[in-house]
C-alpha cells in the first residue's frame, strides 16, 4: 500500500500502563467514503490510489511508522465515577507534526476491539461516523477548536445495534487525546509517578509555559472557558460532557449525541442518554466547572503537600466562571454587532435571549438576520422585537461597522439536526451526493449559499433527540 505519514510517537515512549498495544481488526470490503485531502496535506501525508487510502484508514494495513494503542483513561459518567473507561472502539496509529509544527494524533475509531472494550465489538456504524465526520468539520470551519475527520471508511460488514447496519471507521485527528479522564485514572489508583509523567507530558505537548501540575491547571481552565463559550455562541449542544470527553488541548472533542440548536430555548437537549438535562445547552458552563474541580482534585495529589496546593487550586476553579462570562460577552455582543462591549451589554443580550425563547425563535437565523433588512421576520411578537431593536440600535450607532462584526460572528448555515439525518438516511441507501453537499456548504458557513440549507425544520422535519452511536 501506498501511504507515507511523518510519525514521530510520543505517547508510546511512556510507560505501558499508559495504554497497551493493540492492532485494528481487518473489515471484509474497505470502501473509502471521503478523504479530507487538504487537512492530509497540513499533516505531511502522501498517498497513492483510493483503494490504497481505504485499506488504511480501515485499519487493514498499518502504515509505516504506526505504532498502534489503545489509550487508557478513567471518567465520570453523568457525575457518577468509572474507574476504567478506554479506548473500547478507538485505535491511536500514532502522531505526526503538521505543516506548523504541532503535534498531531491519527486514531481509528470503530476499528476493532481493545482491551477497554468491556463486552462491546469494537465497532461503528455509518451514521455516527459521518455525523461527527460533518460536525467536526464544521466546528473547524466556524473557527471553534475541535478534533478534525480525515477519512471515513465502509467497512463492508454490518455491526449490530438493535438491528443490523453498515459498518465504518472513522479516522480523527486531534491535538493529542488527553482527556480529564486521563488524569484521574492515576490519581483514583494513586499512582503518583505515573500522574507526575502525564503532567509532565501535558505541559510539554500542549502548554510548555505552564508551571507545574497547578499552571498546567490554570492553563487548561482557560482553554476550556473559551471552548464552552464558543459552543454557546453557535448554539451547539455537545450532550456528553462527562470527563473522559473533556479534552486537555480545549479541543472540542467525541461527537456523540451532539446537535446544534433550531428554536432556541436555555434548556435544550438532544441526548437520547441526558434524561435529568445534566448536559443542557444552559448547564454547558457549570458543567465545564465541574470538570475541571475533577482535573484539580487529580492533580494535588502529585504535589509534595498537597493540602498547600488546595487554596489555590480551588482559586483557580472558583475564577472560571468569570472566565466563562467574560468569553461569553464577548462572542455574544459581536453577534448584535458591539466590538468592544460593556457589562451593561449583557442585559441587551439576555433580553434578545429571552424574546427568542418566548418567540421559538431559530437561534441561528433570529442572529444572522440582524446584519440584514428582515430581523423582523424572525419574531412573531413584532412589537416586542421593535422594542428591542430601538434600545439595539441606540447602542450600536457608535460602532464603527457592526454590519462585518454580525456577519463574521454569525454563521449562515450548520449541520442542522435534520439535515443530518437525512443525509445518513441517503448514505446508508448508497447516496453520498447529501454528504458532499453539506461540506461543501459547511466548508463556509459564513457565506450565503444554499437558500434551502439556511432553512430551520418543519415541524414534520424536527429531530428531537440524537444517539451515542456506540
Amino acid at each position: 500500500m501506498t501511504l507515507s505519514a511523518p510519525f514521530d510517537n510520543s505517547y508510546a515512549a511512556l510507560p505501558d500502563g499508559f495504554f497497551t498495544r493493540t492492532t485494528p481488526t481487518p473489515v471484509a470490503d474497505p470502501k473509502l467514503l471521503a478523504f479530507n485531502a487538504p487537512l492530509a496535506k497540513t499533516l505531511g501525508i502522501t498517498h497513492g490510489s483510493t483503494e490504497d487510502l481505504a485499506f488504511i484508514f480501515s485499519g487493514n494495513e498499518l502504515p509505516a511508522g504506526a505504532d498502534p494503542l489503545a489509550q487508557l483513561y478513567a471518567g465520570h459518567q453523568f457525575g457518577n465515577y468509572n474507574p476504567q473507561l478506554g479506548d473500547g472502539r478507538a485505535i491511536l496509529l500514532g502522531e505526526v507534526l503538521d505543516a506548523k509544527g504541532q503535534r498531531r494524533d491519527i486514531q481509528l475509531k470503530g476499528s476493532g476491539r481493545t482491551p477497554y472494550s468491556r463486552g462491546g465489538d469494537g465497532r461503528a456504524w455509518l451514521g455516527p461516523v459521518l455525523r461527527e465526520y460533518v460536525v467536526s468539520e464544521a466546528m473547524h470551519a466556524l473557527g471553534i477548536p475541535t478534533t478534525r475527520a480525515l477519512a471515513a471508511v465502509q467497512s463492508g460488514e454490518d455491526v449490530f445495534r438493535e438491528t443490523a447496519l453498515p459498518g465504518a471507521v472513522l479516522t480523527r485527528v486531534a491535538a493529542s487525546h488527553l482527556r480529564v479522564g486521563t488524569f484521574q485514572v492515576f490519581a483514583h489508583r494513586g499512582e503518583v509517578e505515573n500522574l507526575r509523567r502525564l503532567t509532565d507530558y501535558a505541559i510539554q505537548r500542549h502548554y510548555p509555559q505552564a508551571d507545574g501540575p497547578l499552571g498546567l491547571l490554570r492553563a487548561v481552565c482557560a482553554a476550556q472557558a473559551d471552548l464552552v463559550a464558543a459552543w454557546m455562541s453557535v448554539g451547539f449542544i455537545h450532550g456528553v460532557m462527562n470527563t473522559d470527553n473533556c479534552a486537555i488541548s480545549g479541543e472540542t472533542i467525541d461527537y456523540g449525541p451532539c446537535a446544534f440548536m433550531d428554536a432556541f430555548h436555555p434548556n435544550r437537549v438532544f441526548s437520547s442518554i441526558d434524561r435529568q438535562g445534566r448536559y443542557a445547552y444552559a448547564n454547558q458552563p457549570q458543567i465545564v466547572v465541574w470538570n475541571m474541580a475533577q482535573l484539580a482534585t487529580s492533580l494535588l495529589q502529585q504535589l509534595d503537600d498537597p493540602e498547600s496546593g488546595v487554596a489555590e487550586a480551588t482559586e483557580i476553579v472558583h475564577a472560571m466562571p468569570a472566565l466563562i462570562e467574560q468569553a461569553w460577552l464577548r462572542r455574544f455582543a459581536a453577534k448584535i454587532g458591539i466590538t468592544t462591549p460593556k457589562a451593561e451589554d449583557t442585559a441587551l443580550i439576555d433580553a434578545l435571549l429571552s424574546l427568542m425563547q418566548t418567540d421559538g425563535a431559530d437561534f441561528t437565523n433570529a442572529f444572522r438576520a440582524l446584519s440584514g433588512d428582515d430581523a423582523a421576520g424572525q419574531f412573531t411578537d413584532r412589537a416586542a422585537f421593535a422594542n428591542w431593536r430601538d434600545a439595539w440600535q441606540q447602542r450600536i450607532a457608535a460602532e464603527p461597522d457592526p454590519k462585518s462584526v454580525m456577519e463574521a460572528a454569525n454563521p449562515a448555515v450548520i449541520p442542522r439536526n435534520h439535515r443530518i439525518e437525512a443525509m445518513i438516511n441517503a448514505a446508508v441507501a448508497g447516496d453520498m451526493d447529501p454528504f458532499h453537499r453539506l461540506m461543501t456548504a459547511l466548508a463556509h458557513p459564513y457565506r450565503e449559499t444554499d437558500a434551502d440549507l439556511h432553512r430551520a425544520p418543519t415541524t414534520q422535519e424536527i429531530v428531537p433527540t440524537t444517539f451515542c452511536g456506540t
